[in-house]
């Protein structure tokens, strides 16, 4: 499909810059099939479902990916910027980097000191191999646990590139872009649609019935990469790993099985679960990579219901979105979601997309 399909103009006014407070006073839009649109609260979330429906989490654990750091060769030095994106080894991650054509291979670059001369609490690595569009394999002095640590010290949040542009990460970001349940360390990038939830939402849900399971996607910085091909299918997505569990997988077929929905909290949520099914929706335990990429024509096999905020427009999150409720759907929906308000992007509201009651396939 032609990717301009999926563009459309939004005012920068509307990308939210923090959270709503509390984060359950977000705007939900609630779509349905036949394009009608309901104007609610996150908070309202119970009554919109439906007891014995499945709440389905991402309890990935975003990281502080962004590092500051400085290349030496000789007397020469650069100033270097990198984002991890993906974990290959206890020691090694891929990274985007600026600038790229800075470094080559073998080059050692010293992290934590964000440009000045003190080398108090800095992370050592090394360029063991460059890649392409940026993407380098950085080579950590640090590794497993005590790698995790020093990031935690010298790292900073990686806020999407329409926040950073506008403002510097603070302390504030370290738990606004954290979910309440985040537990497995690994995203370099929050699954937003579950920033809404507080203890009290978790609260109400369970004493609506509705049940939550936990799978894990770490997220990549892949997700803000813009579509850069004039086609759909030119598009190659970065992988991302993730797992889905013996005993989430029992939940979600028990559910399908007697006839309630499945709600994916988030395309991270969706896209592991997909994933994991076989053509036929029979969900098993999983563990890899994925890099599925869902555009309209895409033929669901286990998610009935989606909670996700509002996407970069010739993103492939829109063209998800577009694939689960139709493009149309969602161009009406995003249209009145400008026009009334609604705050866009990761700190922004959410939308409920439903696809159809409890038909699965």
């Amino acid at each position: 499909m032609r990717v301009d399909l999926f563009d459309f103009h939004l005012p920068e006014d509307r990308i939210a810059l923090r959270p709503a407070e509390p984060r359950d006073a977000a705007r939900l839009l609630v779509v349905r099939p036949e394009i009608a649109l309901d104007d609610r609260h996150v908070r309202d979330l119970p009554d919109l479902l439906e007891p014995g429906d499945l709440l389905v989490f991402n309890d990935t654990k975003v990281i502080p990916a962004q590092l500051s750091g400085i290349r030496r060769r000789g007397d020469a030095v650069a100033e270097i910027d990198a984002t991890l994106h993906k974990r290959i080894a206890p020691d090694r991650w891929k990274a985007f980097v600026r600038p790229a054509k800075r470094l080559a291979a073998g080059d050692r670059i010293s992290f934590g000191h964000d440009g000045t001369v003190c080398f108090l609490g800095k992370i050592e690595a090394t360029v063991a191999e460059k890649g392409e569009a940026g993407e380098v394999t950085l080579a950590f002095d640090l590794s497993g646990a005590f790698l995790e640590e020093a990031l935690q010290a010298v790292g900073h949040v990686p806020l999407p590139p329409y926040i950073a542009s506008k403002r510097p990460d603070d302390e504030r970001d370290r738990s606004d872009y954290q979910t309440i349940y985040a537990r497995e360390e690994g995203a370099v990038a929050a699954p937003t649609a579950g920033l809404h939830f507080t203890p009290a939402l978790f609260d109400a849900l369970d004493r609506r019935g509705i049940e939550r399971a936990f799978v894990t996607l770490h997220v990549g910085a892949g997700t803000f990469l813009p579509v850069k091909a004039d086609d759909t299918a030119d598009h190659k997505m970065h992988a991302e790993s993730g797992t889905v569990s013996a005993e989430v997988a029992q939940a979600v077929n028990a559910v399908r099985a007697r006839g309630n929905r499945v709600v994916a909290v988030g395309t991270t949520s969706l896209r592991l679960l997909e994933t994991a099914a076989s053509d036929d929706g029979i969900l098993s335990a999983w563990s890899g990579a994925t890099d599925i990429f869902i555009t309209p024509g895409y033929r669901f096999k286990v998610v009935d219901t989606l909670m996700t905020n509002f996407h970069l427009p010739r993103s492939t999150l829109f063209m998800l979105v577009s694939a689960f409720s139709g493009l149309e759907a969602m161009r009406a929906a995003y249209r009145h979601a400008i026009e009334t308000g609604y705050r866009f992007y990761s700190y922004g509201d959410a939308g409920l997309l439903f696809r159809g009651g409890n038909e699965h396939g």
